[in-house]
């Protein structure tokens, strides 16, 4: 049976009668997944979103980003990520070192 959660679709593949991929294109899907985070759905849009965005996009929106009046919400947000564990203490300075604040 099809399980849309399923992150192998091999097994799919094989039961509709489609070739199944090589050994070095599964090595490299593998490789993939292992190698970025685990995120959740909103994450995985907006890191979607900013890989499309173009060099004038991306400067903007962090020049919004760093405004003083928004330090607030960019130090909780650090401070969330590396409670979580999505960031470790030492991506937590080497950012705040990075952005002075």
């Amino acid at each position: 049976m099809w399980n849309p959660f399923k992150k192998n679709s091999q097994q799919s593949d094989d039961q509709n009668g489609a070739v199944a991929k090589d050994d070095s294109v599964k090595a490299d899907d593998k490789k993939k997944d292992d190698d970025s985070p685990k995120m959740n759905m909103l994450q995985r849009l907006a890191m979607k979103r900013m890989e499309r965005m173009s060099l004038q996009e991306k400067a903007k929106m962090m020049q919004e980003f760093l405004k003083p009046e928004n330090k607030d919400k960019l130090l909780s947000a650090m401070e969330m990520m590396r409670k979580s564990g999505q960031i470790s203490q030492e991506q937590y300075d080497i950012a705040k070192k990075r952005m002075m604040l």
